[in-house]
């Protein structure tokens, strides 16, 4: 009888690991179809057309090539030049406002129709976009919020309300009760936005924003940040990331030190980092901005500016909360 229970137990078992590896198969899966399908094509691209006898070329001066949202804008962009027979050259910004802004002035120098600009420091690009706009040279502000009349067209989300959003989805599961702390980047306007937003809303709704640290932008320096966050204060239940690299540096340092049983942790932007704490149920909610439409909006409108036509002066994408309960849905932007 011992024999047979014994057996019966290891049946059991042998059964729930086979289960589990399945599961474990059939989420895999999943995510690898909903890569290898991408993101839902342009909806409409801009008609090309010849400048100087030549097809229109297009500069893209993106803030770095390491996060996956600003290699995404790049590839929606890319997309739309492809079909609209464009030329495209990308400059990576290296998270710098002096190398963005010499980019643009080379750009300028070598004859491009149009850039497209996310500006790591707003106020700091303007002289450059000035000097392009003097130049005939229009500009297209992606994501981050250029005001000055030398930008010809904006695209891009309203960060401070998606900050709100998320503080309005935490304040729901926390009942606007716990400290956070935040992993920001304090050099970056759009993620001082976000986290206003946010710390306008949680803090209005009762909750209190204990530490803020600082990962100026890339994963490394958030890591480390986080990790010093989340020593300083083991009983903190909730954290709030501002950017990808601020989430990804968070959600490695969550796990480092073995926090996931007892932090809830919101942050913005989808990564494969970001998408297991959703799985696993400690990340409870991540703004996803629409990075392919970003650079499907940003090119038709660099396009049309190119060869003297006049797109909207302000083109909105709106976002969304990706939850445990639909990252399914939204699997796609695991890839560049």
């Amino acid at each position: 009888m011992k024999k047979m229970v014994t057996a019966l137990v290891a049946l059991g078992l042998a059964a729930t690991a086979a289960g589990c590896d399945a599961q474990a198969r059939k989420e895999t899966a999943s995510e690898q179809k909903a890569q290898q399908a991408g993101p839902p094509a342009p909806t409409k691209v801009a008609q090309s057309c010849q400048v100087q006898g030549r097809a229109p070329k297009i500069g893209i001066v993106t803030i770095n090539l390491q996060a996956l949202f600003f290699n995404q804008i790049n590839t929606g962009a890319k997309m739309v030049a492809s079909k609209a027979g464009a030329q495209v050259q990308v400059v990576n910004g290296n998270d710098d406002s002096t190398t963005q802004a010499n980019a643009i002035d080379d750009l300028v120098a070598n004859k491009y129709d149009a850039i497209i600009v996310d500006a790591v420091d707003t106020e700091g690009i303007k002289p450059a976009v000035r000097r392009a706009h003097k130049a005939g040279v229009p500009v297209v502000a992606v994501d981050a919020t250029v005001k000055d009349p030398a930008v010809s067209t904006q695209v891009g989300t309203a960060n401070a309300e998606g900050g709100k959003q998320l503080a309005e989805h935490l304040l729901k599961i926390s009942g606007g009760k716990g400290d956070i702390g935040v992993v920001g980047a304090l050099n970056s306007t759009i993620q001082l936005e976000r986290q206003k937003g946010f710390t306008d809303a949680v803090t209005g709704g009762g909750m209190k924003i204990k530490t803020v640290v600082d990962g100026r932008n890339i994963q490394e320096n958030a890591q480390t940040a986080a990790e010093n966050l989340l020593t300083g204060n083991p009983d903190l239940p909730y954290a709030y990331a501002t950017g990808e690299p601020a989430l990804v540096g968070l959600a490695a340092a969550v796990n480092s030190q073995q926090r996931t049983k007892n932090i809830k942790v919101v942050g913005w932007d989808l990564s494969s980092q970001a998408v297991d704490g959703l799985r696993a149920g400690w990340i409870v909610g991540v703004v996803q901005q629409n990075t392919y439409q970003f650079g499907y909006e940003a090119m038709n409108a660099a396009i049309d500016l190119a060869c003297g036509r006049k797109p909207a002066k302000d083109i909105p994408v709106p976002t969304q909360i990706v939850t445990p309960q639909n990252v399914q849905d939204y699997l796609y932007y695991l890839g560049k």
